[in-house]
């Protein structure tokens, strides 16, 4: 097989993901043609060797022990009472509603890792109280997707763990480095929400003064109760890792086990809760790592045929400048969330564009933080809208796939706004790991 068709592998990827094949099985029965016509028989040596790393991974190994600890706080109702608590310091805000499911949104990202754990939940619970308020169905579309897709730059991300992998970097780095611009993403996010609501207030009627009686105490020493113990797990896990403390399994496992904990101290532990975590952690993990593997496949068979080196000597060969090529790469990752996941645009660029920007004297760390933030944006955008599925799967009948679209183009530019943020100011994503980490 000539490098010329190894290039054919990304049309014929695209073609078979058009048609309706899963991702995963698209990506290995591409990596299977195009790796028998240049290995032959050899090729199953290359495919063992990518399910043996995966299979062997210290790093994959903690993605299921976060997924369980976000599926504990889900399936145990803890999650509801963080929603609650949030909504009633927030509701007498502009939209406070919406401010607010942004708000448990962060919380909820930070204790799962997992994109679709964070918006199913923070949408079933927010999405009837905003529409008995009258919000109007594009912000509530835009908010549910947007908060649901913090899941994926909030650590701990289980998609920063596989970019970890993928880039040969410290979890602890890109968790640190992702934060400030996580953070930002989501305070640009209730900005907007509240200036949307205050030109506009009937897309965001404010809750009546005496809708709640509870008295302010009362309602602080809730507040405490159901937010202090989830945070301190958080900042358990979190800071182990991001100060090296732990290696990223052994806080995944405090993660798990303080999930059940808090399941067993706030009166919500039974089998039943316990079976459903384990079965939606068997799931998603399943889902998460047979892709991983898919990807492995496809790259090893394109890299062996020569594919990665002629797309770099290609990017070489247009002169762009190291700004003009990175901007290319960013661009390409935009669109190539138009067709497909954030894993697969991954496992697929990361390997391609790791050496050409590093070589441009581009900062590893920072590269990937950017990356990640356009391949967040894909999850917004359509026809492969990640966050827009998983809210039509749990919208009512009167939210429609247009209010959805509507509702996520403004929180589409403020992606553009922090990308640009970090480009202009590249502190923002190194600061805090120097500071913590002690890194130049």
């Amino acid at each position: 097989m000539s490098v010329d068709l190894a290039l054919w592998m990304f049309p014929v990827l695209l073609a078979l993901i058009f048609v309706g094949v899963p991702v995963a099985f698209a990506l290995m029965s591409v990596a299977l043609v195009f790796g028998v016509a240049q290995f032959g028989d050899s090729v199953v040596v290359i495919f063992a060797h990518r399910v043996e790393e995966v299979s062997s991974s210290h790093i994959l190994s903690a993605v299921p022990l976060f997924i369980f600890m976000g599926a504990m706080l889900e399936r145990s109702g803890i999650a509801e009472g963080m929603f609650e608590t949030i909504h009633f310091w927030t509701r007498k805000l502009p939209g406070g509603l919406a401010v607010g499911t942004i708000v448990i949104c962060v919380l909820f990202a930070a204790s799962s890792g997992v994109v679709g754990a964070t918006e199913t939940v923070v949408g079933m619970l927010a999405t009837p109280v905003m529409l008995r308020h009258g919000y109007d169905k594009g912000l509530i579309s835009g908010t549910i997707c947007a908060g649901g897709s913090l899941g994926s730059i909030i650590p701990p991300s289980v998609l920063v763990v596989i970019l970890a992998t993928i880039a040969d970097l410290g979890i602890g780095d890109l968790f640190a480095a992702m934060l400030l611009p996580g953070l930002a993403l989501a305070g640009l996010y209730i900005l907007y929400i509240l200036i949307y609501s205050l030109l506009k207030p009937s897309a965001a009627p404010r809750a009546p003064v005496d809708e709640d009686d509870t008295p302010l105490l009362q309602q602080l020493w809730r507040t405490v109760l159901v937010l202090v113990p989830p945070l301190a797990l958080i900042a358990a896990v979190l800071g182990s890792i991001i100060f090296a403390i732990a290696v990223p399994t052994e806080a995944a496992a405090v993660g798990a086990i303080g999930g059940l904990l808090l399941t067993v101290l706030y009166g919500k532990f039974s089998f039943s809760v316990v079976r459903e975590a384990l079965f939606t952690t068997l799931s998603i993990t399943a889902m998460v790592l047979t892709i991983v593997v898919g990807g492995l496949m496809f790259s090893g068979v394109f890299a062996g045929a020569g594919g990665l080196i002629a797309l770099q000597d290609l990017l070489a060969q247009a002169n762009l400048g190291p700004w003009g090529t990175v901007s290319l790469i960013l661009l390409i990752t935009f669109l190539a969330g138009f067709v497909l996941e954030l894993i697969s645009i991954m496992l697929i660029l990361v390997p391609i564009a790791m050496p050409i920007v590093t070589g441009f004297g581009f900062d590893a760390t920072w590269f990937c933080i950017a990356l990640l933030i356009m391949m967040q944006t894909s999850l917004l955008t359509p026809p492969m809208a990640g966050a827009v599925f998983y809210f039509r799967a749990i919208a009512p009948p009167e939210i429609t796939l247009r209010h959805m679209y509507r509702g996520v183009i403004p929180f589409i530019a403020l992606h553009f706004a922090v990308l640009a943020l970090i480009i202009a100011f590249p502190s923002l994503v190194l600061w805090l790991p120097s500071v913590l980490l002690g890194f130049d």
